[in-house]
């Protein structure tokens, strides 16, 4: 029985290991876990990974496939979850990214573009405030990517803009936060009075 609450967010690089320890801050806590799936299925590797994924993880969480509109579609699972795993942030950013992406993406103004993060920025807010009134762990996955190369084209760099600046604002509202380096979690930010930064054994903190 998961007895606390608090906003945990897992961030780091692709294949880095932080879907499966963002999964591991559940075991021995709760088997009545929410799994918020934010991919959707463009093409036969996302469907595989998708399948994988969903193999990996305990048969008796429950899956909810969403993006976006938290406020309206999570309300539903209270008491009936006592932990919300998300995965993943970036995921959620690229699709209300291509909602109503013009064929041309060099053509974008600057107002535009401030009008779309504006819009991200509200679906951010609001997962984090039905979470907060929820009172259940959650713990929200998000990947760096601006810690490579610049990007050739101006999506990819106006979505790593947006992506970084997001992950910054979720990390000031967290608890914690994991940054998870080939398979090991590093903590930057923790709200307990523990100084251990392995994830092995973390307390949620209620809100």
């Amino acid at each position: 029985m998961v007895e606390n609450t608090g906003i945990t967010l897992v961030t780091g690089g692709a294949r880095s290991g932080k879907s499966r320890f963002g999964e591991g801050l559940f075991k021995g806590k709760s088997d009545k876990v929410l799994y918020i799936a934010t991919a959707k299925a463009y093409d036969d590797e996302m469907r595989l990974r998708i399948q994988r994924h969903r193999q990996q993880r305990p048969a008796s969480w429950e899956t909810l496939e969403a993006y976006c509109g938290f406020q309206q579609c999570l309300p539903s699972w209270q008491g009936k979850v006592e932990g919300i795993l998300l995965d993943c942030i970036t995921l959620m950013i690229t699709h209300l990214m291509l909602e109503n992406a013009p064929e041309n993406w060099e053509s974008v103004t600057p107002e535009a573009l401030t009008a779309l993060e504006a819009r991200v920025d509200r679906e951010m807010n609001e997962l984090v405030e039905v979470l907060r009134e929820m009172r259940v762990p959650a713990v929200l996955i998000t990947n760096e990517v601006g810690m490579g190369i610049v990007p050739g084209d101006k999506m990819s760099r106006d979505f790593r803009d947006i992506a970084g600046r997001v992950n910054q604002r979720l990390a000031e509202a967290a608890d914690q936060v994991f940054l998870v380096v080939s398979g090991i979690p590093l903590c930057l930010k923790n709200a307990t009075s523990t100084d251990s930064a392995t994830g092995q054994s973390i307390e949620f903190i209620r809100s």
